[in-house]
């Protein structure tokens, strides 16, 4: 069974799981369509979020290797190296943090967390990349390079935990929503969430294909960050499969992404869709969004269920992947 062998590899409890798939009753009804949230924004330390999955694979590896210092990077209001951060308190080990952008002249968001966690964070203002002209791949390996020469030996997490090991927490998250989608009646629903590194979407991807699930997947980019996004996700899922002892290959083709249309500005800039998002759906339902993934992610399966372009009325899931603390790096009106 796929759940046995995800058993086969440790994992260090960081958050509590299963969590929650609650209805939407009032966007519902704005919407005319049933909508439910999976609420991975609250498990895991510092208000929580998605990649704690991804850390509990991750930070147990780099526990029995021995580690004294993780190494991680993103953008500057990066849920991932805020949680790789407090993650790594947790285990008692020194957490660096990379940007390659300059240092703020005031903290704010996430980044006032990693402060208060005591994470060492290194700006880089280099200027390459997080405009689709180098592959992720190609990122990682420069940042790895990077980190080695300023924080000698360390335990490496590339950006949003985006390796086979740490997409294992999606699969048993794959798991969870295809069990509570069957108990809840929601078999041939639409599956929707926003794409940053793509590594949730790759494990979604290869655990719902181990397990046949009927469940219709469907990301939307954020960032427009990485040349040639599909292929990378594709190859990641084929890898996680592989690695479970059940090959399968995926196409870029294939890969359930919409790019570049509901990005707004850039990566790391609320957009006015994306914050009547995040409006909307505390007015209706009391539940808050990140202006950086999820607040823009939920605007574009808003507008796609209003065009008509989701299906006919299957049930929509929305999962929420967390990012809390993105909100209060934005407090005098949202859109810069």
């Amino acid at each position: 069974m796929l759940s046995q062998r995800l058993d086969a590899y440790p994992r260090l409890p960081l958050g509590d799981f299963p969590t929650p798939l609650q209805p939407l009753p009032r966007l519902s009804d704005w919407m005319g369509r049933p909508i439910y949230i999976k609420r991975d924004d609250l498990p895991g330390p510092t208000m929580g979020g998605n990649k704690v999955r991804k850390l509990e694979y991750l930070m147990a590896e780099a526990l029995s290797l021995g580690a004294r210092k993780v190494v991680t990077f993103g953008g500057l209001q990066s849920n991932h190296a805020r949680l790789t951060a407090a993650a790594a308190v947790q285990c008692g080990i020194e957490p660096h943090l990379f940007y390659f952008e300059r240092r703020p002249r005031q903290l704010s968001g996430n980044l006032v967390i990693n402060e208060l966690l005591g994470a060492k964070m290194h700006f880089i203002p280099f200027g390459g990349g997080g405009n689709a002209s180098m592959t992720l791949e190609k990122s990682i390996r420069l940042v790895r390079l990077v980190a080695r020469i300023v924080t000698g030996p360390h335990y490496f997490i590339p950006v949003g935990g985006h390796s086979w090991l740490g997409c294992l927490g999606y699969v048993r998250a794959a798991l969870e929503i295809d069990a509570q989608a069957r108990e809840m009646g929601l078999e041939r629903a639409w599956v929707v969430l926003a794409a940053g590194t793509g590594g949730t979407l790759a494990g979604l991807m290869a655990g719902f294909a181990l397990l046949n699930s009927p469940l219709q997947l469907l990301a939307l980019d954020v960032g427009k960050l990485w040349l040639a996004f599909p292929a990378s996700i594709a190859r990641l899922a084929g890898e996680i499969c592989a690695q479970l002892g059940t090959p399968r290959t995926f196409s870029a083709q294939n890969v359930p992404l919409i790019e570049g249309i509901y990005t707004g500005k850039r990566y790391g800039v609320p957009s006015p869709a994306g914050m009547a998002a995040v409006k909307l759906l505390a007015r209706t339902e009391g539940i808050l969004l990140d202006p950086i993934y999820t607040a823009k992610a939920c605007a574009g399966m808003l507008d796609l269920i209003k065009r008509g372009r989701l299906g006919g009325q299957e049930p929509v899931i929305f999962v929420h992947t967390g990012g809390l603390p993105g909100l209060f790096a934005f407090p005098t009106g949202f859109v810069p």
